[in-house]
């Protein structure tokens, strides 16, 4: 199954100015400038028409333990993007992956659907896969959503869903946004470059070109 890298420390579509969708042919780059990262479980054939968005959320976090449960205007962070999720319209079932009793307790208490998942995922992306795996149903598409993005725009996910629907030779599709000219050096910051039809060529925490 291809996985898709993990993006917590990337640019975010939702803070301002316009996203694109891109596609991609191949796996193995550098964590994507994404805010929903959008990877392929493949069926042989067919129209990619079910798609499942998992948002991956775990406790120990050992920059900000606990950052899922921050209570934001009275809510904790992961219901904030739980309600973001649930507003787009191209996800067919939305679940949340956790290994903490904590967090899915909080889910469930709000309505989410919760999946256990073992604590040595080292990361969203594995956490995904194992929670794929748990599910009753197939889906083509599964939607890697970040569980720290309170404020991710329900077209994004929408919008990276239709690339992978749009574009069968894709494997996995993920947003970007305009570069800010103050973000440029920051390497927190993850830099893509696209080809004219929207599929990416490069990504780098460097500028690019980057002489080192």
């Amino acid at each position: 199954m291809p996985i898709c890298p993990p993006s917590s420390d990337s640019s975010s579509p939702g803070s301002g100015g316009r996203a694109w969708v891109f596609h991609g042919l191949a796996l193995g780059v550098a964590a994507a400038a994404a805010a929903a990262a959008a990877y392929l479980y493949r069926r042989p054939g067919g129209f990619r028409s079910r798609a499942v968005g998992i948002i991956p959320a775990r406790f120990a976090s050992s920059r900000f333990e606990g950052k899922p449960l921050t209570p934001i205007l009275g809510k904790p962070m992961i219901q904030r993007t739980w309600e973001r999720v649930m507003l787009a319209s191209s996800l067919d079932h939305v679940v949340v992956a956790t290994d903490d009793e904590r967090i899915a307790e909080c889910c469930r208490g709000f309505g989410a659907d919760v999946i256990m998942t073992a604590e040595s995922c080292r990361n969203g992306s594995e956490r995904c896969c194992e929670a794929l795996q748990k599910l009753d149903k197939h889906y083509d598409i599964v939607v890697n959503i970040q569980g720290d993005e309170p404020l991710i725009e329900p077209e994004i996910i929408d919008g990276v869903v239709m690339a992978l629907q749009r574009a069968p030779d894709a494997v996995f599709s993920t947003a970007v946004t305009a570069l800010k000219p103050e973000d440029a050096s920051d390497t927190n910051r993850v830099k893509c470059i696209l080809d004219n039809q929207g599929y990416a060529l490069y990504f780098s925490r460097g500028l690019i070109p980057f002489n080192k």
